[in-house]
């Protein structure tokens, strides 16, 4: 198996790309109804009904989302703000930079899917209903040491970062979960953003955000290998962000996150 395929050409956002980007939000507030179509999941823990609307791999970055067992019945945790997130992160992506997002959506894999080695970054939502056997966590583990990055966001509450913290001692054993903060490269790969920016609420929970990560080796000056978004939820203001239920402001912050990770993975 091979690591996954990285593109570099990533050019670090204009003197007006902030403005741009707020402009992009308020054309998809106009747009949101065209495009919003089955946002929120829906059919339930049928991985095939979502995997209908996979596209072939063709080299182009292409937003990937994990599934996993078990969730809330029609609507699992796994699935939340699909395909919604995905469609408008890559319209941001493919406007502010030079990475060529796949637009229209993303690919639901499962963990233990042998094609998860050709996308460099995944996404894990509700890591509290988060489960595994032993062949998705070798898979899975395996996929990040040999260079994939994970996203992990939608949580809150010690319950769920120390589930989290379980999911990631059995894919990653001997590595350490620890605490990020804006001197981290990852908040200043595309976008600078310092403590105040990143300390953003959850869009419904509230609290103060917090990030967490796990190092290749535990070695903090190398590869980070997984974020983690604790009390955040980056893909529900993505999902709301054409909709005016969140603030536009912090839906700003929720996509400057998202393509610092993508950029951060891309080049580490």
């Amino acid at each position: 198996m091979t690591a996954p395929t990285r593109r570099r050409a990533i050019q670090r956002p204009a003197t007006g790309g902030l403005a741009a980007l707020l402009a992009l939000l308020a054309v998809a507030d106009l747009e949101g109804q065209r495009r919003r179509g089955r946002g929120g999941g829906g059919f339930g823990d049928d991985l095939a009904s979502y995997q209908q609307y996979n596209t072939p791999y063709t080299g182009e970055f292409t937003f990937v989302r994990l599934y996993y067992r078990g969730g809330w019945g029609w609507n699992p945790g796994w699935a939340h703000d699909w395909p919604v997130a995905e469609r408008n992160f890559a319209e941001i992506m493919d406007a502010l930079t030079t990475i060529g997002p796949r637009r229209g959506g993303g690919n639901v894999l499962a963990m233990d899917d042998p094609d998860l080695f050709k996308f460099p970054i995944a996404y894990l939502s509700e890591p509290g209903g988060w489960t595994m056997n032993q062949v998705e966590a070798d898979n899975l583990g395996n996929y990040l040491r040999k260079g994939g990055f994970l996203i992990i966001d939608d949580m809150g509450g010690m319950r769920d970062l120390n589930r989290t913290r379980e999911g990631l001692n059995i894919l990653l054993p001997g590595l350490l979960l620890v605490r990020l903060d804006d001197s981290h490269p990852i908040f200043d790969s595309f976008f600078h953003l310092e403590q105040e920016n990143i300390e953003m609420p959850h869009p419904y929970r509230g609290g103060v955000a917090s990030y967490w990560g796990v190092f290749e080796d535990n070695d903090p000056e190398g590869r980070l290998m997984v974020i983690v978004n604790h009390d955040n939820d980056i893909g529900d203001y993505m999902e709301w962000s054409d909709r005016g239920f969140v603030p536009i402001a912090l839906s700003n912050e929720a996509y400057k996150l998202g393509v610092n990770y993508v950029v951060y993975a891309l080049t580490h």
